[in-house]
């Protein structure tokens, strides 16, 4: 399995390879290929200004395809709209917490953090709907893993940062305060929460072997994301969030985002569709 090096990449590459193993026993042995990838290398720039969410998957793609690894788990959130020719998604795992979270020190949420408070954050969606909800804040760019950022939170840099509320439950993570921000008020970034394995579309092999860690209901709900995503062209230099569910009669509500940076300018709107073809509902609503 290819996978980053950070303790979060390294935790989600392992919750597949714990999974094959209790799975298959001792008829499968499962490694890790730890990659470094552009996005670790450089953490002095925003994302947005140094080729996106791209850049943590590119060096993972290029060793599966040369075959040095047989497949690579990513954070479907950090994954572009299109994978690498002769790579899929073959499989998408139950999502985890699709959630953002607020996190202080100081400060119980983010309706109480001062006037001029600094907010960490490398995510331009999660900039414009906090400046939406607080215009006098002060949005800092704040890159870096998740051990990282919650050191430079405690040591007084920021007075509060907003991270992935899945990413922190893997890590069992923290800080003194924190604030679920629920999806229906703030929306996250599209397929956030859950994991995505990328192997050779010719590998029918894998695809048996790992065909019962798919969950349809998340692929469903993933795709219609990335289908609005993909129908405004969106990559992390626009504020684009989106998040869909699964309705109990049937069906996919799905609700999405677009804004200006400074979260002067936000529209949102939501959408309801079939089950049969969730990316088509993506792409009619970002339409």
């Amino acid at each position: 399995i290819a996978t980053r090096g950070s303790n979060l990449a390294l935790r989600q590459a392992g919750l597949v390879k714990e999974a094959l193993e209790n799975r298959y026993g001792g008829s499968v042995a499962v490694d890790l290929l730890v990659v470094k990838t552009k996005g670790d290398l450089i953490l002095d720039v925003p994302l947005a200004k140094v080729g996106g969410k791209g850049l943590f998957v590119k060096e993972i793609e290029e060793a599966v395809l040369a075959g040095r690894a047989d497949m690579a788990v990513h954070s479907l959130k950090d994954v572009p709209m299109e994978t690498a020719a002769g790579l899929c998604l073959g499989v998408i795992m139950e999502r985890g917490d699709p959630a953002d979270v607020f996190l202080s020190h100081n400060y119980a949420s983010l309706a109480t953090l001062p006037p001029g408070g600094a907010l960490g954050t490398s995510s331009l969606q999660r900039e414009a709907q906090s400046l939406a909800l607080r215009s006098d804040l002060r949005v800092a760019s704040l890159r870096g893993n998740v051990e990282t950022r919650l050191r430079k939170l405690a040591e007084g840099e920021f007075d509060a940062i907003i991270l992935a509320a899945a990413g922190l439950e893997r890590l069992n993570l923290s800080a003194p305060y924190s604030e679920r921000l629920a999806p229906d008020e703030f929306l996250p970034a599209a397929g956030q929460g859950a994991l995505g394995i990328e192997f050779r579309e010719e590998r029918e092999d894998l695809r048996e072997l790992l065909a019962f860690l798919e969950h349809t209901p998340t692929r469903l709900c993933v795709e219609a994301e990335r289908g609005f995503l993909a129908g405004l062209n969106g990559d992390c230099k626009t504020p684009i969030a989106a998040h869909a569910t699964l309705k109990n009669g049937g069906g996919i509500e799905l609700s999405g985002l677009v804004a200006s940076r400074d979260g002067v300018e936000i529209i949102r709107q939501s959408l309801a569709g079939p089950e049969h073809s969730p990316r088509a509902l993506g792409l009619k609503l970002a339409e």
